[in-house]
């Protein structure tokens, strides 16, 4: 890398290489706060990220593009991964932050438009982590570039913005100058939008995810993941492997998966954060829109709490996995429960109605009246409840019974330790709606589910409802 010299003092850019198992690269600075001056920057590589890009291409990108269809790739194809990771890594080092609200500028069908996403590319920044165009279909027939990320218009205008000698007589003038910069060339290109680093509880700024959309953009990644699945013993085929390789990628998948329920997820209770300078029109905060919310919902009620039959093989999960505790599918869709069912969502979801107002927002009912439908949809269909479906309702129960308690007694020893956090993250209280809303929620439930019980004909099922409804008689002393 090249000698810098300045005041006598010499000082290397450096790109380390770290012969460790780690998956992950960074690329850090040091720079003076007074003037913003970079002092230092260097990129750190470990051995292990070129396992994490093979992992993540064979799987976002292997129905799209045949050379992922292996558990070794070519030498050029890992060359352009490296070349992807180590770009973003440069970003940092000049002084960008993530981006993560840049992937959703992009409208979901344009991933699948073949001429619009080569010429354009799938995210307008290199410092999201929108790692591969993962909604492109195989009938597409999109090449690598409308594939792979690339450095693109964010990125460029992001060093110009941060690099331009303004000549400003002092720090004041330079402020107006730079934010009437922003905001002019804003107007002239919304896809210059920097969304945040992703920890606002912004639906649109989310990590790993792509598009405008995250239920349309999670339908067809999930679509793509079946493709995966089909042809996963032939891609991961390696001479005495003993399973070992099938074993990785069907993690990798079941990982991917739960990606799409996140970026679904981070839809439901979320509040869109756009930062305005004095004299631009429009809300700062806002709630996502509640037909937005009721899609994820949707969604979930779908994807998740369905059983995802394409998941459990019988034929491909003998060979790789003993039956002696909880699956990765039933894991995830515990956890996908535990989120739905969280202070975070119940808070801000009260909250957004205190200050917009009833009908304007996603009620906390509505909410909760949304998933019980698709969760015990078997108390209007009368179909029998087959086991991993009796799962997910007890999962349902128990984050209900968890909330309740918590929103009764005003204690989640956990939450209190990660003091401070966001509003919507303090544990609910005593004074909210929230608890009456939990317990009436729950009593209704119960009322249905002893009225469909008796006609339920299937043993297993009526025998689950009756615990059921057990379970929450005890729970609401």
């Amino acid at each position: 890398m090249p000698l810098l010299e300045k005041n006598g003092l010499k000082r290397y850019k450096v790109l380390r290489y770290l012969p460790s198992d780690v998956p992950n690269a960074y690329g850090p600075n040091v720079h003076d706060p007074r003037s913003g001056e970079i002092l230092e920057g260097y990129i750190g590589w470990y051995h292990n990220v070129m396992t994490l890009v093979h992992d993540w291409y064979m799987i976002q990108a292997g129905p799209n593009d045949p050379r992922a269809r292996t558990m070794k790739f070519s030498d050029e194809l890992m060359g352009e991964l490296i070349r992807f990771v180590s770009s973003h890594e440069v970003g940092h080092t000049l002084g960008l932050r993530h981006n993560m609200g840049s992937s959703s500028l992009t409208p979901v069908e344009k991933l699948r438009d073949k001429d619009w996403v080569e010429k354009n590319g799938h995210c307008n920044s290199i410092m999201d982590y929108a790692r591969f165009n993962y909604v492109a279909q195989p009938e597409d027939k999109i090449g690598p570039a409308g594939i792979m990320p690339r450095i693109n218009d964010y990125d460029k205008w992001a060093i110009k913005w941060g690099y331009t000698y303004i000549d400003a007589k002092d720090d004041e003038e330079d402020k107006k100058v730079v934010s009437k910069w922003i905001v002019d060339s804003l107007a002239a290109n919304p896809r210059l939008w920097f969304g945040g680093e992703g920890q606002n509880h912004d639906g649109r700024c989310q990590t790993e995810d792509m598009g405008d959309n995250s239920m349309k953009a999670s339908e067809y990644g999930i679509k793509n993941l079946k493709y995966v699945m089909a042809h996963l013993p032939e891609w991961t085929k390696e001479e005495n492997n003993l399973n070992k390789n099938l074993t990785q990628m069907y993690l990798q998948v079941v990982t991917q998966w739960r990606r799409y329920i996140l970026h679904v997820v981070g839809n439901v209770a979320s509040t869109y954060e756009t930062i305005k300078y004095p004299g631009q029109a429009g809300d700062t905060y806002a709630p996502a829109p509640k037909e937005t919310q009721k899609e994820a919902v949707a969604f979930l009620n779908k994807q998740v709490f369905e059983t995802p039959t394409w998941l459990l093989d019988e034929n491909l999960l003998n060979q790789i996995g003993n039956p002696i505790r909880i699956g990765a599918v039933s894991s995830v869709q515990e956890n996908t429960i535990n989120q739905l069912t969280s202070d975070r969502v119940f808070n801000t979801l009260n909250m957004a109605e205190q200050r917009f107002g009833n009908g304007k927002t996603y009620s906390m009912v509505e909410y909760v009246e949304d998933l019980k439908a698709g969760i015990f949809s078997e108390l209007k269909t009368g179909k029998p409840i087959e086991i991993f479906r009796r799962d997910i309702q007890k999962f349902y129960m128990q984050g209900l019974f968890r909330a309740l308690d918590e929103s009764e007694k005003g204690t989640n020893a956990i939450a209190m330790l990660m003091l401070p956090n966001a509003a919507e993250d303090i544990p609910v209280t005593v004074s909210s709606d929230v608890g009456s809303i939990l317990r009436l929620h729950l009593e209704n439930l119960r009322k249905e589910i002893l009225a469909a019980a008796p006609t339920v004909k299937d043993k297993d099922s009526k025998e689950h409802l009756l615990f059921v409804a057990e379970r929450i008689k005890k729970a609401l002393k």
